[in-house]
């Protein structure tokens, strides 16, 4: 019998709780709710959620200190899909460099929600055949550098931390997790987007840049995230687990 997948709405507009859970519910998903951070913090501590819907603007700790809280505790690894009624784009960018998996901005439709939540549950679960993804909390180095997983950052061979945003880090965790492995565009846009390239679609190829400067990669000749013509992209060198924290 297949597990129905579990939503935590955090939102302190109860119409908008009550609307959506409905909603969700309706539509297959076992659905939760909480009206501020408390609330949330208390409802983890009892129960597994497989995705929270987290809203921005909320008194108290608002969605963004709510996001940057999960990221460094025990609920790290679960995804976060993110609602705002701004429109200043400076947040939502903030929001997914603090770990967020998708945005959407208010007003939106219901079902516009319902294909987000499934598309990051399909990208948290789609894997090339026979690899399995590394546990969150680990040390892992490959070649002179080490990615600390609790931390979300960067360490050199000195021993300075080098700051990832969040989609950086999403991609250098997928190169991670599938080392040696030739990856596609469209592979590594669905894990770490959870969407399909269109034909002029190069923000895989703009990452993979930003992701090779912060390694001090040369473009032109990588030892690390090598380029396969007419196939993708593939992380060249081994990875090990240095530490594995409880």
């Amino acid at each position: 019998m297949t597990e129905i997948d579990h939503v935590l709405i955090v939102d302190d507009d109860r119409e908008i709780r009550d609307l959506l859970s409905a909603y969700l519910r309706k539509n297959g998903l076992r659905v939760s709710v909480a009206a501020d951070g408390r609330q949330m913090r208390a409802f983890l501590e009892a129960d597994r959620v497989d995705l929270i819907v987290l809203d921005v603007m909320m008194p108290g700790d608002d969605g963004l200190v709510l996001c940057r809280e999960l990221r460094v505790g025990k609920h790290r690894a679960t995804p976060i899909l993110m609602l705002t009624a701004r429109g200043d784009e400076t947040d939502r960018i903030v929001g997914l460099e603090m770990g967020a998996d998708d945005y959407l901005v208010k007003p939106f439709a219901a079902r516009e929600l319902l294909a987000r939540i499934k598309a990051v549950l399909r990208r948290t679960r789609m894997l090339p055949p026979n690899l399995q993804v590394t546990e969150v909390g680990q040390l892992l180095a490959f070649g002179a550098w080490r990615l600390d997983t609790t931390a979300r950052h960067l360490i050199d061979e000195t021993g300075t931390v080098v700051a990832l945003s969040g989609a950086e880090y999403r991609l250098l965790r997928v190169f991670l997790d599938h080392p040696q492995r030739v990856l596609s565009r469209d592979q590594l846009l669905n894990l770490t987007q959870g969407r399909e390239a269109d034909l002029f679609d190069r923000s895989i190829d703009l990452l993979v840049s930003r992701l090779r400067q912060r390694l001090k990669d040369d473009a032109r000749e990588p030892t690390c995230i090598k380029t396969v013509r007419s196939e993708g992209y593939v992380l060249a060198v081994p990875v090990t687990i240095v530490t594995a924290r409880a």
